[in-house]
């Protein structure tokens, strides 16, 4: 069974990080990935930098821009990946863009997600119809999962293909902004979350963007199965460094 599946079955309320790979440092990848998990984190989307990343707001932007700098790839971060299950149980998601897979070949981007423990991908700027017509065999061969976005504007019947035809979660955007954390959720970003729990759909659900406190996770929780938290601990590295993830975490889940 794919870990995300299993951790789905398993846990509610569950708190999904997102984190730039090489960022701050180049090297700091394992740390945190590491520091993340002995923080009591759930899952962990790693995200693979690229120069031209549309749906990420500054911050993210940002660490992206210095991970490149610092020399980060995607063959740099398989590296940083081997044996990675040695140290690390938790569910692990590469975030990023479909040009940076395709330019490395999906199949062998597929296969070497599979070799270091990688358990889904998630690209934003995949179409539900382009991955069901070029790539989902090739997903399916090497065990990973697809996860699609859904946002406020996204229509019934596409939320329902994606239902149908996605894996794992689906990753239900908060806002139709770029990413970026906020204190509060409006009335109408709560009705929406309702709206969507409302559809009975078959994939359990994570809410992502504006998600960075204690008070936005559990509205998150109230009606979706967990929350993924990028900006703000992208903000915490920039402050603290690696090393302090416990102090990150331990406010929100408390």
């Amino acid at each position: 069974m794919n870990r995300i599946e299993q951790l789905f079955q398993d846990k509610k309320d569950i708190l999904s990080i997102y984190f730039t790979s090489g960022y701050p440092k180049l090297e700091d990848t394992r740390t945190v990935l590491k520091g993340l998990q002995g923080a009591g984190v759930d899952l962990v989307e790693i995200g693979l930098p690229f120069s031209d990343p549309l749906a990420d707001g500054p911050t993210i932007q940002q660490s992206s821009e210095v991970a490149l700098d610092n020399g980060m790839s995607t063959i740099k971060l398989f590296e940083q990946l081997s044996n990675i299950r040695e140290e690390v149980s938790m569910p692990l998601i590469i975030m990023g863009y479909i040009n940076p897979v395709i330019q490395y070949g999906i199949e062998a981007f597929c296969a070497k997600c599979n070799e270091v423990g990688i358990d889904g991908l998630i690209l934003p700027d995949l179409p539900v119809h382009e991955y069901e017509a070029k790539y989902k065999a090739v997903f399916e061969r090497y065990g990973l999962f697809n996860i699609f976005l859904i946002t406020p504007q996204t229509s019934e019947d596409r939320i329902r293909e994606i239902d149908e035809k996605g894996s794992g979660f689906i990753y239900m955007v908060s806002t139709a902004s770029t990413t970026g954390a906020q204190n509060s959720f409006s009335e109408d970003s709560q009705a929406y979350f309702k709206r969507i729990a409302d559809m009975n759909l078959r994939l359990p659900r994570l809410t992502g963007f504006g998600i960075s406190n204690k008070q936005t996770f559990s509205q998150a929780c109230e009606n979706s199965s967990g929350a993924i938290i990028g900006s703000a601990f992208i903000k915490h590295l920039a402050t603290n460094g690696v090393g302090r993830e416990q102090a990150f975490v331990d406010p929100i889940k408390s």
